[in-house]
């Protein structure tokens, strides 16, 4: 079933590919800056808790913004919400690349964050709903998608930056305004649906209890990984160029286990067992950086491989919130994007500050500490996940025998398009046409 899944999501139509194609390059914005991270305190005078504002002024925003992506689409349409987001992206990267003071870096960043939210939001259920092979076959295309941009985000970074601070901003600026010619060109237009949705769906949906767990594990997850990813950077002491290395390999193993590892751990070990152990892999990482902080080789050692661990907790977190959480995709992804991007987007100021005031050690200690955490945490809902991984395994005739027994329902495959569309395109025909 696993392979099954991954070959699937390699068949897509156009559209799909344009907009992942697009996420690629949204989601280099994650690691791009990275490299650039010790050329911006230096060149602009800016202590390291102020260079990691980058990180938490994007995040924090993207976090945000989470919470009203929906209801803006389902003002203006699934594609104009892309548009949107995409131009939004283009003009604030640039600015950012134009910019002469941290501070303007990171108001511009800011911006980009809320391009970001509006992009991320609904290029992942435009892509459930357009993507054959269904929901499997999506996430997995999704998450890809994620993990090339990752690691193609900080190589892009330290090959620009080594050049100059400004290139990886106007770098990504150029790509994404591909990125939007191709979203215009391919994707079709989408009406705007009947039913408008709710401000306020994605902190209701709080309430319940297994979508809000698994929630705070990505948010204690995401404390741990942004750490790494905000602060270790400074710990190196490597030109931009090879940080851009240092970071592509890392991003390297997010995509292989992102891709590959995780749904093939999660066939053999099912999908609680096999976050268990990726929580604490990425608590071991932290906790050894956080002990080996003045010898740049473990740093280095322990930030690639790092990777396997965020690669296998970003397909597995993310599949777990869309199987167990009792409301539509869109409304999941939403409370989920807004819960785990306010632990990314905090972690690095924090760990600045902790280092400034405390010792260079404390930040990967608490990280490691969130991350053995969040997997407590995860196992106060160890029955709903194991029942989401019965439920995938369930022979394909059992599956046909209950959807000819209930008349009523609708079909599979279709059913999870239009719950990927509901309160953005649920009009459309990505949700009823097509299977």
């Amino acid at each position: 079933m696993a392979s099954d899944s991954i070959t699937t999501a390699f068949r897509q139509p156009r559209a799909v590919w344009a907009v992942a194609f697009a996420c690629v390059v949204s989601f280099m914005g994650i690691g791009l800056v990275d490299p650039i991270l010790p050329a911006l305190s230096s060149q602009l005078d800016a202590t390291p808790s102020q260079v990691t504002l980058l990180f938490t002024s994007y995040l924090v925003i993207t976090a945000v913004a989470m919470l009203v992506t929906g209801w803006v689409s389902s003002l203006i349409g699934a594609k104009r919400t892309l548009i949107v987001g995409l131009v939004l992206i283009v003009a604030f990267a640039a600015a950012a690349g134009a910019s002469g003071s941290i501070a303007q870096i990171v108001g511009f960043r800011a911006g980009w964050g809320l391009g970001n939210a509006l992009f991320i939001a609904t290029s992942l259920a435009v892509i459930v709903g357009a993507a054959s092979g269904g929901f499997a076959g999506a996430i997995v295309l999704y998450e890809t998608a994620l993990g090339v941009g990752i690691a193609t985000g900080p190589l892009l970074g330290g090959l620009l930056g080594d050049i100059s601070w400004r290139g990886p901003f106007f770098g990504v600026a150029v790509l994404m305004l591909i990125a939007l010619v191709a979203t215009v060109v391919f994707v079709e237009p989408t009406p705007v649906p009947q039913t408008r949705s709710s401000v306020l769906e994605p902190i209701a949906a709080l309430r319940h209890r297994s979508l809000a767990t698994t929630s705070v594990t990505g948010l204690l997850y995401n404390w741990a990984f942004f750490t790494i990813l905000g602060y270790a950077p400074f710990l190196m002491d490597l030109s931009a160029m090879r940080l851009g290395f240092v970071f592509f390999g890392w991003g390297i193993l997010v995509a292989l286990f992102s891709v590959f590892g995780a749904p093939l751990l999660k066939a053999r070990f099912g999908t609680p067992r096999t976050l268990y152990g990726a929580l604490l892999g990425m608590a071991l990482v932290s906790l050894a950086i956080g002990i080996g902080a003045e010898n740049r080789w473990v740093v280095i050692i322990a930030v690639i491989a790092s990777g396997i661990f965020v690669g296998l907790n970003n397909t597995l977190v993310t599949t777990a919130v869309m199987s167990i959480a009792p409301v539509p995709r869109p409304v999941a992804s939403a409370t989920y994007g807004f819960v785990r991007f306010i632990g990314g987007g905090l972690a690095p100021f924090v760990a600045g500050k902790l280092v400034e005031h405390v010792n260079v050690h404390l930040p990967f200690v608490v990280g490691a500490v969130t991350a053995v955490v969040g997997a407590v945490v995860l196992s106060t809902v160890r029955p709903a996940l194991d029942a989401a991984d019965e439920e995938e395994r369930r022979p394909e005739s059992e599956e046909r025998r209950d959807a000819e027994a209930a008349v009523h329902a609708v079909p599979t495959v279709e059913e999870e398009a239009v719950l990927a569309e509901t309160a953005l395109v649920e009009d459309r025909r990505f949700g009823s046409g097509r299977s």
